[in-house]
């Protein structure tokens, strides 16, 4: 990225304008990070709940198979949760009703 420092009608420094090149750069970087995180937490989501669809029925749902996938998004939704709170969105309620995070991974945030 290169940074052109404004005319000297300005009042900027130039280590105010560098300042705020950083300060923007760091800024994209966060959203790009969330959305990963996102995008992640809910193709991880999307597995457990397609593996879920395809052995309805069954008696066993704790096959290994399932806990890798619930283990999975566990990890996938807490980084997520991690990276929204560092952009300053505190708030998770809206996004585990909108994506339908199930009680299970919820509860199994953070754990190893």
């Amino acid at each position: 990225m290169s940074i052109r420092i404004p005319a000297a009608s300005t009042n900027a420094s130039a280590s105010d304008v560098l300042f705020d090149a950083l300060g923007q750069e760091i800024l994209a970087e966060k959203a790009a990070a969330l959305g990963r995180a996102g995008e992640r937490a809910a193709l991880c989501l999307a597995k457990l709940r397609a593996h879920d669809a395809d052995h309805t029925g069954e008696s066993d749902k704790q096959d290994p198979l399932r806990r890798r996938l619930l283990q999975e998004a566990a990890e996938a939704v807490h980084a997520w949760f991690i990276q929204r709170e560092l952009c300053g969105l505190r708030r998770h309620e809206p996004v585990i009703r909108d994506l339908g995070i199930p009680a299970e991974v919820l509860v199994r945030l953070g754990a190893k």
